[in-house]
């Protein structure tokens, strides 16, 4: 739908069939407004080259306030367009553009993969290969191994057991128990399409990992000084220098922050980019990520307090993000276990990604680095606010709080 502003015959209206990106220009130039549109067109009339994209705002995601039938409000819509009164939607510059099409297409693939994990997992069970019982990972060092000496022919069970590594829990014999099974050959076919499969989307992941690096490269304008080791990489990890390289590009090491991995400031910054300019302060930037509480209110009455949902990525990074901290001898990841202490684990995740998001926001903005001051020392800030709540509610009653070690 394109929504026209007031022509010169001083009406409003929409076209009925949707014009090309070339004509929308047209429209515009028809009318004393901007063109605003919605559909197919709003993204890629974004990433058309700067000399030749067409001034036209955005349509967003129309507020709560607005009814949703479009039968009942087509012309409401169109009078709030031509009038300016929707916000258009925000989207980060060219060059962030360029990286997150990337960094999202090397997600699919990422899922992708663990689908055909999965189907491995499936074959192996169906010829009674007990393989995950032993095993917490079945695509690990012994895993894989053992997976791809059964696909070249191997039935042996204690020399598939010999695969072990030496830091796997389980025995040899226990391995070998497991590795009884029946191997039939459409199972073993199964396996061996399960396993190229998994084979080649791990070079797709590759290409990946080598396009990003060619993009950050020329991005990385910041001389960051790294402090401190990196964090341990997983299987998902960039096969590439991604701490340096996203640091260079956002002028602040991101992975200093207790539970960011590489990973996750990879999401993060390939999503909104290093300026966050946009947004007019903290508070604007955490609503637009789904995290701050609702204002369902009526009369005066809050009705809901609730966060809403949201399909954001560095939401769900930052939430994710959150659950990690549950073990972490941090300041944050005291920070964690206090909330869980008091409410629902999936409120503390809000809580705790409201809190990663903020820190996000300072350090890309106002360039400050991150210092952890470590679990005793939030352990006894807090011992010191619940003292003094003490002191205070004890005053108001009329007594006076002395330590156990002045009674006289």
């Amino acid at each position: 739908m394109v929504a026209l502003g007031i022509g010169s015959d001083g009406k409003t209206g929409r076209t009925g069939d949707s014009p090309n990106l070339n004509q929308l220009e047209e429209l515009r130039a028809r009318c004393r407004n901007e063109v605003r549109v919605s559909g197919f067109h709003r993204g890629p009339q974004r990433e058309m080259p700067a000399a030749t994209r067409p001034h036209i705002k955005l349509q967003p995601f129309l507020s709560r306030q607005i009814a949703r039938n479009p039968l009942q409000t087509g012309g409401v819509h169109i009078k709030l367009m031509s009038l300016g009164l929707l916000r258009a939607a925000w989207r980060p510059g060219d060059e962030v553009c360029v990286v997150r099409a990337v960094a999202r297409q090397r997600e699919v693939l990422l899922t992708e993969q663990a689908g055909w994990v999965q189907r491995m997992q499936k074959a192996l069970v169906q010829m009674n290969l007990q393989l995950t019982e032993v095993l917490t990972d079945v695509m690990g060092v012994t895993g894989q191994a053992i997976v791809r000496a059964i696909v070249a022919g191997e039935r042996n069970p204690k020399v598939l057991a010999s695969h072990r590594h030496g830091r796997v829990r389980a025995s040899a014999a226990e391995i070998e128990r497991a590795l009884t099974g029946n191997w039939r050959d459409e199972h073993v076919f199964v396996l061996g399409q399960a396993l190229a499969m998994f084979d080649s989307l791990g070079e797709r992941i590759l290409e990946c990992d080598a396009k990003i690096e060619a993009l950050l490269k020329p991005l990385g304008v910041h001389e960051v000084e790294l402090s401190g080791p990196g964090k341990r990489g997983g299987k998902n990890t960039p096969h590439f220098d991604a701490r340096t390289a996203l640091a260079r590009w956002a002028g602040v090491d991101l992975t200093r922050i207790n539970g960011l991995s590489v990973t996750t400031v990879m999401t993060i910054l390939s999503e909104i980019g290093p300026d966050l300019s946009r947004f007019a302060n903290v508070k604007h930037f955490c609503s637009w990520l789904g995290l701050c509480p609702g204002t369902k209110i009526s009369g005066g009455k809050v009705l809901s307090a609730r966060t809403r949902r949201s399909t954001n990525r560095v939401r769900q990074a930052l939430k994710l993000a959150a659950m990690s901290l549950s073990r972490n001898d941090s300041a944050l990841g005291a920070f964690y276990r206090r909330l869980c202490a008091r409410m629902d684990k999936p409120r503390a995740n809000t809580a705790v990604a409201h809190k990663l998001a903020r820190m996000v926001y300072f350090m890309l903005t106002r360039g400050e680095a991150f210092v952890d001051e470590g679990q005793q020392c939030y352990e006894e800030q807090q011992r010191q606010r619940n003292i003094a709540a003490l002191r205070r509610r004890a005053s108001a009653l009329g007594f006076e709080i002395t330590p156990a070690g002045q009674v006289p």
